[in-house]
């Protein structure tokens, strides 16, 4: 029990470091800090090259995604609750960007990838939305991409001789050229996601 609770609180730690950083950002994006660059070098370290498989088992990289900003989830598709919690807030999300949500990519990356298998990831994924590109591949190309991007990923055994994963929880921000810009934490409220949303298209919500 105590090296369950130990992964747990591996897991808030790493999300909670990230949340830490991601805030820094916002806030300097928010008040126009002209010493901001002070941040860029950490921040560059969240991301980069990678290649993955789509749900219909054709390669993705990075560069595929190129030319607009990405909203990018990792999970898993037996994720009890904040998986499919996450998704169906990025749906509500889509829906309340209308046309601007094709300015827009959208990912989700699995950190399972012995059962999340394309055909498994797409049928799991486009069950909330199909302009959703669901992400695998080997266990290779999962660890490494979960490396580049910083994410806490951690297989937990059950008692049942099943496991589950521990993992981040945020929803990563990343620019048009594929540069870690923010987070949308868990749970975070619909008006503010938004409106971080609006300033990674680069467009001002429409008024009510």
């Amino acid at each position: 029990m105590s090296g369950l609770k130990l992964f747990r609180y591996g897991a808030w730690a790493a999300v909670a470091a990230l949340a830490v950083v991601s805030g820094v950002l916002v806030y300097q994006q928010t008040a126009g800090n002209q010493n901001s660059g002070a941040l860029i070098e950490p921040l560059s370290a969240i991301g980069g090259p990678f290649e993955m498989v789509n749900g219909n088992g054709e390669t993705v990289t990075d560069q595929t995604f190129a030319g607009k900003p990405t909203l990018m989830f990792f999970g898993f598709t037996y994720c009890p609750d904040v998986c499919p919690t996450t998704l169906s807030e990025l749906q509500g999300w889509m829906e309340a960007l209308g046309e601007d949500a094709g300015g827009l990519n959208y990912a989700f990356v699995t950190v399972d990838p012995e059962r999340d298998t394309p055909d498994v990831m797409r049928d799991y994924v486009w069950a909330f939305d199909k302009r959703i590109t669901p992400l695998t591949g080997s266990r290779e190309q999962v660890d490494a991409m979960i490396k580049a991007y910083r994410v806490y990923a951690k297989k937990v055994p059950l008692d049942d001789g099943d496991y589950t994963m521990d993992h981040s929880a945020a929803v990563y921000l990343m620019d048009s050229n594929n540069r870690f810009v923010g987070t949308i934490a868990y749970g975070e409220d619909e008006e503010t996601a938004l409106k971080k949303l609006h300033r990674l298209i680069g467009k001002a919500p429409a008024s009510s």
